[in-house]
């Protein structure tokens, strides 16, 4: 058995409850044994004391679209490596894409999944099953047998399932297992060879751009049939101001539909592809600062439910080339909590909004016991400095990959210690 740890004098904010105090937490057992709100607490005589020093202790993370190479393509990124990166960042659990090679899209791999990274990673690593069998769009999997084996939603990933006949059939199959539907709204004939957002930004770059409306048309159908079949439905990730529309007006309608948006969606836009740096290459491509706004406002007023990493590492030789021809994808466990802070710190949302929308929020949708700060829960928790200053460089990162979108930017809030199943799992070189 493991000596009790109490952290003392921290700053606890816990969207679910809507607690911003200073307090302590006592922790046994892998759980939150008491919560001592507005001054310290009695200390166990054998306890471990961490003194927060006024620091923000929330709950931590949780991340909702992290892409893992393992199985298939580890020099991109491993279960270990994934996990090192979310807890250096605060994300103390994540969801994997079924994007691997091969894909997961049968309960045998969900369970070696669910085996293998209670054995490699410091995070809770939470398996998505794919919706259709390699990801083709073209046959369902077995919804059933991959709930059982462990897999927490159900999504294809990067890809956009474009028949409609087959998302109704899919998205009824689903509600009979009360399974989270996550789907990527994307119109592949409107994409088509388009890298980057259709407007006169891409016009002076001379870039084949992609419509808001490869969106919006697609999103429109699901929310259309999410209402059809009842199913769980969420919005994977929407960019443009239009998606934000039409998930208010689904809202109205039923409590079943949520979204969730990508943080490089929300704290950048077009401009920042400046001379073609295809490190901002991604999906959905960063948009107008209208539509930034328009997401931001979404957040601020419930409308959008979560924030993502919508972690996707890629090697350099794919990202090295000229932009039409890079590969998508950014990686952003490690920077997912800092990049939201400036949010904060800029007065765009408060404290709560940005937390919410990455722990009690993902926990209610995907049906966990983590994500908030009570009594009996699980003590996966993060501690940070919101003051802290840094920059990011590549040499700092856990992850096997290199390309991110927020290189060389300087940030204002750092993760000091997260802790995951009452077990710190990382602390940083200056925590006190």
């Amino acid at each position: 058995m493991t000596r009790p740890l109490i952290i003392d004098n921290a700053r606890i904010v816990d969207p679910a409850s809507g607690t911003d105090q200073v307090g302590a937490v006592l922790i046994e057992d892998g759980r939150i044994s008491d919560l001592a709100i507005g001054g310290p607490a009695g200390v166990p005589d054998d306890a471990e004391v961490i003194n927060a020093a006024g620091h923000v202790l929330a709950p931590g993370l949780i991340d909702m679209r992290v892409f893992v190479g393992e199985p298939g393509k580890e020099y991109r990124e491993t279960l270990a490596s994934a996990g090192a990166a979310a807890v250096a960042g605060g994300v103390t659990s994540f969801v994997m894409m079924p994007d691997t090679t091969p894909a997961v899209d049968d309960g045998a791999l969900v369970d070696f999944l669910i085996r293998r990274a209670e054995a490699q990673s410091p995070a809770r690593i939470l398996p998505a099953a794919a919706i259709t069998k390699g990801l083709n769009g073209k046959e369902i999997t077995e919804f059933g047998l991959l709930k059982e084996a462990g897999a927490v939603c159900l999504t294809d990933g990067a890809q956009s399932i474009q028949s409609t006949a087959l998302l109704r059939s899919a998205m009824g199959y689903a509600a009979n297992f009360d399974m989270p539907f996550v789907h990527h709204a994307a119109d592949a004939g409107l994409v088509g060879d388009g890298v980057m957002n259709e407007g006169l930004f891409a016009t002076v770059l001379g870039l084949k751009g992609i419509p808001r409306e490869a969106e919006t048309i697609p999103l429109a159908r699901d929310l259309q049939l999410a209402a059809l079949t009842r199913v769980r439905y969420h919005a994977a990730q929407i960019s443009t101001a239009g998606s934000v529309a039409l998930v208010e007006t689904a809202k109205t309608r039923s409590s079943a539909v949520t979204a969730g948006l990508s943080i490089n969606n929300l704290c950048l836009n077009e401009n920042d592809i400046g001379r073609y740096r295809t490190y901002f290459k991604l999906n959905p491509p960063l948009r107008s600062e209208d539509d930034r706004q328009a997401i931001i406002e979404g957040l601020r007023a419930g409308i959008i439910d979560t924030i993502h990493s919508d972690h996707d590492p890629q090697d350099s030789e794919v990202k090295r080339q000229p932009f039409a021809e890079a590969s998508n994808g950014a990686i952003g466990l490690e920077t997912l909590l800092a990049a939201a802070l400036r949010l904060v710190h800029s007065g765009d949302l408060d404290l709560m909004t940005i937390l919410r929308a990455m722990t009690c929020r993902p926990a209610e949708i995907l049906g966990l016991e983590t994500g908030r700060i009570a009594r009996g829960a699980p003590a996966d928790l993060t501690l940070v400095d919101l003051d802290y200053p840094w920059q990011v460089t590549e040499k700092s990162f856990r992850s096997r990959s290199r390309n991110t979108s927020f290189e060389g930017a300087r940030m204002q809030g750092k993760v000091m210690r997260t802790i995951v199943g009452g077990k710190v799992v990382f602390v940083h070189e200056d925590a006190a």
